[in-house]
């Protein structure tokens, strides 16, 4: 099986077991992905703060974490603050050239988690967003993402998309863009529009929380399972909400596949691991 999204870095997953905070170690979880049978695992970025844990936590799992580099819609304000505020065009002007730099290393599988979020507490005007107003941080949002897409065009890589609350809007910008290699990910849009997406020939990966959406549920049932994809999104969506989720989980998203599809997880598995080959070729 390939973990097609998650975030394993140094602040999720320290290296050794923080029982305070309830935090598994990277090798803990690295073992347990293992022992599920796990092959690969994309390990996106959010923040120009968590591009070298990435790296590092890669170079030491022997070639089971693939990383990825992207500048996420939602931002901190700094290092050691994570309270959340919209993405702004002065923080891709400082992030861009370290997009760049991976890109042109080929240290990257796909360019993310990149795209749009149009939550409200994110988008509205308030004290974190530099004054902005709603419709120009949702204009910053959509620059930033179309930016990122392009560079990934240029390099022949997939964008791995994150589109809350805002799904139909990133893929009207991915069609704008002809982007063709696309992952959608933890996708809460309409499955009407997850439908058209994969016309486009766009994949749309599922969590472990399927076993407790309805939402995840309906899009998976309204999709080919040639379109779909196993993520864990690590260590948010889980199976069990307000416990930290790991790779180790997308077991349970390819069962529940597989009971909403009427079909063996054999095939769920087989199908998704090939899907991913497909999209992300070599480089997995």
């Amino acid at each position: 099986m390939i973990d097609v999204h998650a975030h394993i870095n140094l602040e999720n997953f320290p290296l050794e077991t923080n029982n305070a905070e309830k935090k598994k170690a990277f090798h803990d979880i690295l073992s347990a992905a293992k022992s599920a049978n796990i092959s690969r695992i994309v390990s996106v970025s959010e923040n120009i703060y968590d591009v070298q844990h990435i790296f590092d936590l890669a170079a030491q799992s022997d070639g089971l974490i693939k990383p990825a580099v992207g500048l996420h819609p939602v931002q901190r304000l700094d290092v050691n603050d994570t309270r959340e505020r919209s993405v702004t065009l002065s923080d891709l002007e400082h992030f861009e050239p370290v997009l760049k730099e991976a890109i042109a290393n080929k240290k990257i599988c796909c360019v993310g988690e990149i795209g749009l979020d149009y939550s409200r507490h994110i988008v509205t005007t308030n004290q974190y967003n530099d004054g902005l107003s709603e419709d120009e941080s949702r204009n910053e949002q959509r620059q930033v993402f179309r930016r990122q897409v392009e560079l990934a065009m240029a390099a022949d890589l997939p964008v791995n998309v994150h589109s809350r609350s805002a799904g139909h809007h990133a893929l009207e910008i991915l069609y704008e863009c002809r982007a063709t290699r696309v992952v959608m990910h933890a996708f809460d849009g309409r499955p009407a529009h997850a439908k058209k997406a994969v016309e486009a020939g766009y994949y749309f990966s599922v969590p472990p929380s399927i076993v407790r959406s309805p939402h995840f549920q309906k899009v998976v049932a309204a999709l080919p399972l040639s379109s779909l994809l196993l993520e864990s999104d690590s260590p948010a969506l889980g199976p069990e909400k307000g416990v930290d989720n790991e790779p180790a989980n997308i077991t349970l998203a390819a069962q529940e596949i597989a009971r909403i599809k009427d079909i063996q997880v054999e095939e769920v598995v087989k199908q998704t691991t090939a899907n991913a080959r497909t999209l992300f070729g070599p480089a997995i």
